[in-house]
């Protein structure tokens, strides 16, 4: 069941939004959908206690993923990637940017709360 919701947006996001619908080839109504969506399925990482926070700053892909992101690349690489295929390396590349997201969220709440040095003091 779904529920009709009017809602005023500022120009900007209203023009982000429609960019977003034209290169998914959505309605502009299931781009916001999505957006709200992924916010709603964001994990409020400030609020989590030490342990988990930490346990973010180290996410990674498993094995079995990243052999799949592999397989699914060089298929790509080859032209041999079905629509199938590409979908699947379309969700798995959407998943793995948010958690990329939610990593670096939590980098910095744990460099805020003394947990991490700053990944500036890393390189060189």
């Amino acid at each position: 069941m779904s529920e009709i919701l009017m809602l005023e947006i500022p120009e900007e996001l209203a023009r982000q939004a429609r960019q977003f619908a034209a290169a998914h080839q959505c309605r502009l109504e299931d781009a916001v959908v999505v957006w709200i969506t992924q916010a709603v399925a964001e994990p409020d990482v400030e609020s989590l206690p030490d342990q988990e926070l930490l346990a973010l700053c180290d996410l990674q892909l498993d094995d079995s993923q990243q052999a799949e992101l592999s397989e699914l690349l060089a298929r790509q690489r080859e032209g041999a990637a079905s629509d199938a295929d590409q979908h699947r390396l379309d969700q798995i590349l959407a998943a793995y940017r948010q958690g990329m997201v939610t990593k670096a969220r939590a980098w910095r709440t744990a460099v805020s709360r003394g947990l991490r040095s700053p990944l500036s003091d890393h390189a060189a």
